[in-house]
Order: structure tokens, then sequence, then C-alpha cells
């Protein structure tokens, strides 16, 4: 195998990895030019980690997923310290968003962490989407752009490259791509007047690097989802938007496309397609060996051309010096701590009809609720941990689709009844009217995309966070 079309192969690879310290089979990848790594919060991150990944390949970019809100690696246990996007587009205040921005892109400045896969720029447009809701920054291509361009210059002004995701738009769907290839039934028109808007101002904005996302788009392509697609990555988003940056997948591994090939074959197909860097989140020695194997052997047989490889690994490596030049701006990022911007966005996004004010330990019935998978499950987090912290002795009952309510009428306590994406669940619906016709003074908290408010007190935090759940608690308890 020759050694150079090797290294290029591996260089845009991204996979990540099991474990808490860095295995000694991507020590060795890394040094024969394993050009990424993505991290996530099984890796117990930390400054010594990414320093080991650097001493063995300094140009590697280094990734997370560290949106803020639901989805964060490094904050995991007790929840992010920012309210996420919808709780952003809520508040509409671009200046506050690009502080925010800035405040993330500071936490992965301290940790040498290249790459930052957000925002979010997907219009969440379909109000039953299961994986995008409140990732998004709402429902208006106009709200999404500009809030789009705020986070990315907020991230990159800290000296850390955004990524805008997941393009061509992710939002108009009801299927979750972890699982299953969604479609989005819009035509080429819709697409560019709702979903477009927000890549096309990311692009203006000078985002570093985009992550297409594993959709069916029959206006695009009827055959191939967009990861796949020349037509979407090559025609549409190099030609007709004019990004020349990094172009990454979504992980590789989800349903969407895994259920279609195999590593190789569709890390051999995304490069044909247009992408730069093939992102595998369950990464393992195998798997970046034989997507490594797949490449070359592809390559070699006239099936995907030497030069589209070579472009991609030059724009892999592009953004990695891009990152080596900004080492002024993450100096004066790290000292810029604005500690408290993500609790006055939580605060500031708050939604509340009603009053109402706490002076005893509540019953927490929580319906559909969800936590960080890091922390056991039977841990108080979200809004009844930030209760409990206010009011000791705070009761704590979970409910699913399956579960009985109890007698609340009879229960002397106030009750407080948190749910979530209530506008998305029949279920969840059901259950709050049920609750509210046993105790009509019961307070509604929604973390989600939140349904109507129907109850007497409703809070919507839109978004699940430390931050938000500490909002709402002292909102409750003012």
């Amino acid at each position: 195998m020759s050694g150079d079309l090797s290294r290029l192969a591996m260089t845009v690879l991204q996979p990540g990895y099991e474990g808490i310290s860095t295995p000694d089979w991507l020590r060795r990848a890394l040094g024969e030019g394993l050009g990424g790594v993505v991290l996530f919060a099984r890796n117990a991150i930390d400054a010594q980690l990414v320093r080991q990944m650097r001493a063995e390949n300094p140009a590697v970019v280094i990734a997370i997923d560290e949106e803020g809100g639901t989805v964060t690696r490094l904050e995991v246990q007790n929840g992010s310290s920012f309210p996420g996007n919808r709780a952003l587009g809520v508040v509409d205040d671009v200046a506050l968003t690009e502080r925010v921005g800035r405040q993330i892109g500071r936490m992965l400045a301290e940790l040498d962490i290249t790459l930052n896969y957000a925002p979010d720029a997907d219009v969440n447009s379909n109000p039953a989407n299961p994986v995008i809701g409140v990732r998004s920054f709402g429902p208006s291509p106009e709200l999404v752009s500009r809030h789009t361009v705020a986070y990315v210059n907020g991230v990159q002004g800290a000296g850390v490259a955004a990524c805008a995701k997941h393009f061509p738009g992710h939002g108009d769907t009801v299927t979750d791509s972890h699982l299953a290839l969604p479609t989005v039934h819009a035509s080429r028109e819709v697409l560019f007047s709702r979903d477009l808007p927000p890549f096309r101002a990311a692009i203006g904005a000078g985002v570093r690097a985009v992550m297409s996302g594993h959709l069916l788009i029959p206006a695009l392509d009827p055959s191939m989802p967009a990861t796949l697609s020349r037509t979407a990555m090559t025609e549409l988003l190099r030609g007709e938007l004019g990004f020349d940056g990094m172009l990454v997948t979504d992980s590789i591994d989800m349903q969407a496309v895994a259920a279609m090939f195999g590593h190789g074959e569709i890390a051999v197909r995304a490069l044909n397609a247009g992408a730069d860097a093939i992102c595998v989140g369950q990464g393992s020695e195998e798997i970046v060996y034989e997507m490594r194997d797949a490449i070359v052997a592809a390559v070699r047989a006239g099936e995907l051309p030497e030069e589209r490889l070579a472009e991609a690994a030059a724009r892999v490596l592009a953004l990695s010096e891009w990152y080596g030049a900004q080492a002024a701006l993450r100096d004066k990022a790290r000292s810029d701590v604005d500690e408290g911007v993500g609790l006055a966005a939580a605060r500031a996004a708050l939604t509340t009809s009603g009053t109402a004010t706490l002076d005893r330990a509540p019953l927490v019935v929580e319906v559909n609720t969800r936590f960080s998978k890091a922390v056991d499950a039977a841990t108080p987090t979200g809004i009844t941990a930030a209760l409990t912290a206010l009011l000791p002795n705070t009761a704590r009952l979970q409910l699913d689709a399956s579960g009985e309510l109890p007698d609340l009428a009879s229960d002397e306590r106030p009750v407080v009844l948190v749910v979530h994406d209530a506008a998305r669940h029949d279920w969840v619906r059901s259950t709050v009217t049920r609750a509210l016709a046993m105790r009509p003074d019961a307070i509604v908290v929604d973390t989600g995309v939140p349904a109507p408010p129907g109850a007497a007190v409703h809070v919507a935090t839109h978004g699940i966070s430390r931050v938000s759940a500490q909002a709402a608690a002292e909102w409750l308890t003012q």
C-alpha cells in the first residue's frame, strides 16, 4: 500500500472511540495520519487527553458536539450551563446568542479542541420532529439564520471552528436519522426558501465546517440520502451555495445510512459525493482500518478519483491550519469569562402564564422527561433537582406512557407537572389533562416544545439544561 495514499485516506477519517483514555490503536492511527477524532462524554474529556492526541499528530482535528442545552459532552453530569438554541431563539437577542457561543467556544479553547459540531442550523418547521425540536433556534428561516450567524461568530471569535448542521436541513422530518432514513417531502422551492437560508447565512459568515444530514430529499436526489448524494453535497452546497470549507458527514453508524451499506462503502460514496471528513461516532480499530482500506482500494480501482481524496484531505488540513492560526483569539477568550450569561439567557427565555409561589416542598410528577445518560436514573436532575435545592424534601414521581397517575386530589402537597415536548405527544397532554382535573392548582412546566398553555400556571423553559431548570425553579419559588 502506498504510504501517501494510505495517509490521505487516514486524514479524512473522524472516529470516536470507547474508554476514558486514548487506546493504543488510536495513538497508532494518529501517528499514521488519522486526521480527526470526535470526543464524547464517555471519554472523560480533559486537557491531558487532548495533549496526548496532539503529541501523536499535532494537526489532528479534535471535534465535539457541544451545542448547549440538550446536547452537551462536557457537562453531562449536571446539565449544560447554557440553555440551548430554542431558548436563545425565544429571547431573540443576537448579541446574547453570540455571547453564549463565545463562552461555549471558550470552554473548548480551554481544552484545545479544534471543532465544535454546532450550531444546529435546522429550521424546526415540523412540530412533530423527534430529533431536532429544541436543538433548533425555531421554526422561522429568518430567525434561525440570524442566530446561526451569531452563534458561529461567537464560537469562531473564540478561536474554535464552528460547524453548521444538518445540511440541507433536518427540520421537516418525523423520523430520527439515528434510527431510520428520514424523508423530506418538500419541493426545491420550499427547500431554498425555508431550509437553506441558515446554511447560506452561515457560509456568508465564514463558518469553517458544514455537517451533512442523512436525509432523503427526493427534490434533490430520489435515490440517495444527502450525505451520499453528489447533487446535494457538490452541486448544491459547493456549487450553488459556494461553500469551500470542510464538509463532514453526520455519524455514518446512524441507521439512516448504516442500514444501506457497510462502513467502507459509505466512506467511499460520501467522498465521491463531496464530503471531506467521515465521522463515525462508534469508532474502533477494525472500523477505522476497514474504511482506510476501502478508500485506498476504491482509488486504485478507479472508483474514487485520487484528486477528490487529495482535495478532501487538503480541506481537513486547512481547517487544522486555520485553528492553529487562531491562538491569539483563544488566549483572549480564555480570560474573557462571562460566567452568568447562560443563566441570564435561561431566565430571559422563560415563557409563563399565571402566577405561582411554592412556599413548601412539592410533589414533582415527571412526565416524559429526558435526562443525561451519564447520571443514574434514580438521581434527581432537571427541575426536580433545582427545586430540591430551594425546597428540601421535594418528592419525585416519574411516569412514562404506561405509568398510572396516583390520586393527586388527596395529596396535600403542591403538585408540579414537569413534561417534555407536550406538543409532540398525545399521551403527555392527556396525562396533564387528567392531572389537572384532579388538581386544578397544579403547575405545568414544559422543558421541550410546549403545547399551548391550558393550565392556570404554565412555565415553558424551551430547553433542557441545568440553567433552564434553575431559572424555572427560581420563578416558581419567587
